[in-house]
């Protein structure tokens, strides 16, 4: 590992429970449903939620006997044909379902993130094909419970990575493009985030600088927040992107030509911390892309490769 820990504060425990009632619990094992293995002797650590997913697949599916190897299919979602009537209860079982996914997804689950903001968008209106791909991702995480986030197993000499994507006008509904980030941090997943952008961009360019602009500002708070916790890197910020568009903010020649206002602002903000030094962007082949998985829905091959970077 690169980098270097320094003592965060001055006071001991024992000192500590004489301004404060404290109980010591001995070594930290779980926290808000995740259970905390620790390797002390290799330098590792462990996250997961195995007894989480299988309270919710038991909750919610009676039959795990047979359980799927990818989350979602890679047909999309569409939204119910207007005139095709909700039942209240049908509703409130879908957001159940939905809330105790986004849960794992947020936790220890980077590799569901894209399927559970899909499933997310129907909340109000689900259809029975919408109860069933929850009922598949729930089966899914069922299958893959014993999966974990791991710190402390470093395959480079980066210790914080971070790598960004964008799939240009996915949404057939509004064409509006998805983007998602993934930071690792000593070789486990410690930021991901997979969503719809807000706008509808005229590019795949235009849609991968959104993305990029996106990662830039969230592992620019991380760096922050990593110095605030003493946690010193002497590494530069990179951020890895498939797409040649960091010849946009890397190359003088280079300029971006759009009629969208709010694209250029994002343009010219990252060609200036580009320059500045605070940020600095590589390109990474689609087959080794960290991101991947969290802008599409993918084949069983292609999933397992993306999940491998992930956990």
């Amino acid at each position: 590992m690169r980098g270097t820990i320094a003592q965060f504060g001055t006071y001991t425990v024992d000192e500590e429970k004489k301004t404060f009632t404290m109980k010591d619990l001995g070594e930290l094992k779980w926290f808000l449903g995740m259970h905390i293995i620790r390797d002390r002797s290799t330098r590792r650590l462990w996250l997961l939620q195995l007894s989480y997913i299988e309270k919710v697949a038991n909750q919610f599916i009676s039959d795990l006997s047979r359980c799927p190897e990818t989350p979602i299919t890679e047909e999309e979602l569409l939204p119910l044909p207007a005139e095709e009537e909700v039942e209240e209860t049908s509703r409130i079982s879908y957001q159940r379902k939905v809330g105790s996914i986004l849960f794992a997804a947020i936790s220890t689950r980077p590799d569901i993130a894209f399927a559970a903001v899909r499933l997310s968008r129907f909340n109000q209106r689900p259809g029975q094909y919408h109860h069933d791909a929850a009922d598949r991702l729930i089966r899914y995480l069922y299958r893959t419970r014993h999966f974990c986030i791991q710190y402390g197993h470093q395959s480079t000499v980066t210790s914080f990575i971070c790598a960004s994507d964008a799939s240009f006008a996915d949404n057939t509904i509004d064409r509006k493009s998805s983007q998602g980030y993934v930071m690792k941090l000593f070789g486990g997943p410690v930021a991901w985030r997979a969503n719809k952008q807000d706008t509808v961009t005229t590019s795949s360019t235009e849609a991968e600088l959104l993305a990029i602009s996106q990662t830039a500002k969230e592992a620019m708070y991380l760096s922050r927040l990593f110095r605030a916790l003493s946690l010193e890197l002497d590494e530069p910020l990179s951020i890895e992107c498939d797409n040649q568009t960091i010849r946009l903010l890397v190359e003088e020649v280079a300029k971006l030509q759009t009629k969208l206002r709010h694209v250029d602002i994002h343009s010219h903000w990252l060609r200036q911390e580009v320059q500045r030094g605070s940020i600095q962007l590589s390109w990474q082949e689609t087959k080794k892309m960290m991101a991947d998985g969290l802008t599409k829905a993918l084949n069983k091959a292609l999933f397992q490769r993306f999940r491998d970077f992930r956990l």
